[in-house]
């Protein structure tokens, strides 16, 4: 169907407005459908049978998929609420129900297929995998790591690091892996809040053809802090020299030596602590989401069946980093407890070009593809003949995770990677839901670009308003709620449940979760979410989400990715600004043209009202080693602020430059900015010209009219840089005084 992209009349104030109606619509193929899990009458009878009885729901599906040593017979625990509790009176083990109910039927078959970024391929079947677990859990056993003891993960993306989160569950300890992009400070942090008894760590991993210094970050961190750090077990995986404390440190191939691969797995309740997961928060301190082990492992196995339909023979390649959440739930958890094969790939998707994604797909038959919109618009920047390069032909199913995907990266990817005729389903969950929450079911659902459709069998997620009010209208968005406790859910912050209640319940009175994101519903009842509730721009009396103005900039053709932020206005309120990333070379001389010409775009897709302030062009946008967008950086450099945040996870740092409107080439400043504008004092130019006159002595008087006139060019420019310095500070003044009023 053609796209429909237009402007509505404005939302009442105190409501988002959607601004974007995106009406194509894409149906399972029927072949699809055919063979699916999940196909029409069983998600009616799903949905149904949840509408009928809520608690009955989750305690046949947990009775059902998951392996008890002590069966449970309360489902809900809602005594607490807030703080709920799940099959609490029954004990499991997640190693167990990941690996050892496997053993007899499929212990042959490929758990893991590893490709290093050099090209060092492993595969490691279910019982290599248990074997594995259960040596390196008895040598933890050796070094003292007991029930309820913390183990911090600081590894690359190897499949140790499967073995290490698997050994830690089976043994009872609880498992908190930091990215292995993070800097010492970041890692230091989180050993503290911790107050983990030992650390798994690595000499390095490779990352865009450089190695990754792991044991050198860990080494800083444990030097200025972290006491309850006891001993510290290095992989060998880079093979470059490091430096080893002999009471403390000791090799990954030690520590297993000479240990038996049978381990008699510890059960504990459902409610017992599998891991936490560290995620940053408003105020930028991070927070520990705790996950409870039977809960989230329910909820991590039955949504990666229904969401990625897998089969036996299905190779599933979810290309998160585990040091995320989604690494956790679709990497080590839930398609282990399936029993499939996963695929982890340790380096960057561009090194040694941007094939390598699409040449890991054809190299391991890769049939299900789960990835970030980032990486997908970072890819479709590079043309469609790249990935025609290779042969997709296996693919039978997409996947897009981590942040709202704008339509026409939705296109591209369903045109160029899936050939037309792969579902893709759009998901949205969060590190707090511990699994996907709103999602298509392949087989069931039409898709359209951008919306992540519709919640799955027992989620009961809404949208409000400030005042907790259904929204209803299709054009009015309003805050993501879950009516319901589900399974998965988390617990707790760790150490900190008053810090849970008020950012996840106190909103609407503990009522329901308050996920921190916007949304609305079209008239089908498809939720379209519009971004995180901190990112809806007031302009002019109107919330306007982010997410609907960076699609309406990456659907010009010349456009491969967009990110939009807010900055004070003084008229009104507060003003769009964008930073694009174009598809070819970044415009760096007549970029006035494209900037009215994009902003006219926005206005005719959007409305006047979208139209962005100010553009801003860059080679790249500022990403994680994960792939998310750094929306706090942009927001600093849009005002003008210092930067104050953690940067060493960014993916290239030489592009701050670039967005703070400085050429790195030449250092020339492209817009005006007060901290460029004030090193350029009159003083330091006085100066300059004298030194200047000295050596021009003798010279030709056209070159004397030539230095005189670049002189006088560059006081205007600095007049300029302090005038928009001066509005900037009034503007600033004037929002803050509003504030305070």
């Amino acid at each position: 169907m053609a796209n429909k992209n237009t402007a509505r009349k404005s939302a009442a104030p105190e409501n988002i407005q959607s601004v974007l109606q995106e009406e194509r619509s894409f149906p399972p193929p029927r072949s699809f459908t055919a063979h699916a899990d999940i196909k029409p009458a069983d998600a009616a009878a799903l949905r149904q049978r949840a509408a009928d009885d809520y608690v009955g729901f989750w305690a046949d599906l947990a009775a059902q998929e998951l392996t008890w040593q002590t069966p449970f017979k309360v489902t809900l625990d809602d005594s607490h609420a807030p703080n709920y509790r799940w099959f609490s009176d029954g004990e499991l083990n997640a190693s167990f129900n990941c690996l050892d109910v496997h053993l007899n039927e499929r212990g042959h078959k490929t758990a893991v297929i590893f490709e290093g970024e050099p090209g060092d391929v492993r595969r490691l079947s279910y019982r290599e995998l248990h074997a594995e677990v259960c040596r390196f859990a008895n040598a933890l056993k050796a070094h003292g790591i007991e029930r309820g003891d913390r183990v911090i993960i600081y590894l690359p993306l190897v499949p140790e690091i499967l073995v290490a989160m698997h050994a830690c569950n089976r043994i009872g300890a609880i498992h908190s892996v930091v990215f292995g992009g993070f800097s010492s400070l970041a890692l230091k942090d989180r050993i503290e809040d911790t107050g983990a008894k030992l650390l798994i760590t690595a000499d390095g991993g490779w990352r865009a053809g450089q190695a990754v210094e792991l044991k050198a970050a860990a080494d800083h961190a444990l030097s200025s802090g972290c006491p309850s750090v006891k001993r510290v077990i290095v992989l060998e995986r880079t093979g470059r020299p490091i430096a080893m404390d002999p009471g403390r440190d000791i090799w990954w191939h030690d520590a297993i030596e000479g240990h038996s691969d049978s381990c008699e797995p510890v059960w504990v309740d459902a409610e017992h602590p599998l891991f936490l997961l560290y995620t940053s928060g408003s105020t930028g301190k991070p927070k520990g989401i705790q996950h409870s082990t039977g809960g989230y492992l329910l909820g991590a196995k039955v949504t990666t069946q229904w969401v990625f339909d897998l089969r036996d023979e299905d190779v599933f390649w979810c290309t998160a980093d585990v040091g995320w959440v989604t690494g956790h739930t679709y990497v080590a958890y839930g398609p282990l407890a399936l029993g499939a094969t996963v695929v982890m790939y340790e380096g960057a998707p561009t090194t040694p070009d941007g094939g390598r994604f699409w040449k890991n797909c054809e190299k391991h038959g890769v049939t299900v593809f789960y990835t970030a919109p980032t990486a997908i618009r970072a890819l479709m920047k590079l043309g469609d003949d790249l990935p025609r390069q290779y042969d997709l032909s296996k693919l039978r199913l997409l996947g897009s995770v981590g942040e709202p995907i704008n339509p026409e990266a939705w296109m591209w990817y369903h045109r160029v990677i899936g050939a037309g005729r792969c579902p893709i389903v759009d998901t949205w969950w969060q590190t707090e839901t511990g699994a996907i929450l709103i999602s298509p079911l392949p087989g069931v659902t039409a898709t359209k670009p951008g919306s992540c459709t519709e919640p799955l069998p027992g989620i009961e997620a809404d949208i409000v308003d400030d005042d907790g009010n259904p929204v209803t209208r299709p054009d009015a968005g309003g805050y993501v709620v879950i009516r319901k406790p589900w399974p998965s859910m988390l617990r707790t912050i760790w150490r900190n449940n008053d810090r849970y209640i008020a950012g996840y319940w106190e909103k609407f009175h503990n009522r329901f979760y308050v996920a921190g994101d916007s949304a609305h519903r079209d008239k089908d009842g498809y939720f379209w979410i519009l971004g995180r509730i901190d990112d809806v721009l007031k302009v002019a009396g109107h919330r306007l989400g982010t997410m609907e103005i960076e699609s309406a900039l990456v659907a010009h053709p010349r456009v491969a990715e967009a990110a939009v932020v807010g900055r004070p206005h003084e008229i009104k309120g507060e003003s769009v600004f964008a930073f694009v990333v174009l598809r070819g070379p970044r415009e760096t001389s007549d970029s006035g043209t494209l900037q009215k010409e994009l902003r006219d775009f926005v206005g005719k897709e959007l409305g006047p009202i979208a139209k962005p302030d100010d553009i801003r062009f860059a080679d790249n946008l500022p990403k994680t080693r994960s792939g998310k967008i750094m929306r706090r950086l942009l927001k600093a450099i849009a005002r003008g602020e210092e930067i104050t945040q953690d940067v060493s996870t960014l993916e290239n740092p030489a592009i701050l430059d670039q967005l703070r409107g400085v050429d790195s080439k030449s250092r020339r400043t492209v817009t005006a900015k007060p901290k460029r504008a004030k090193s350029r004092s009159p003083a330091s130019r006085g100066a300059k010209r004298k030194s200047s006159a000295a050596g021009r002595k003798g010279r030709a008087k056209a070159t004397r009219r030539t230095a005189a006139a670049a002189r006088r060019t560059a006081r205007r420019v600095v007049k300029k840089a302090v005038t928009v310095r001066a509005v900037a500070k009034r503007a600033r003044t004037r929002s803050a005084g509003r504030r305070r009023r």
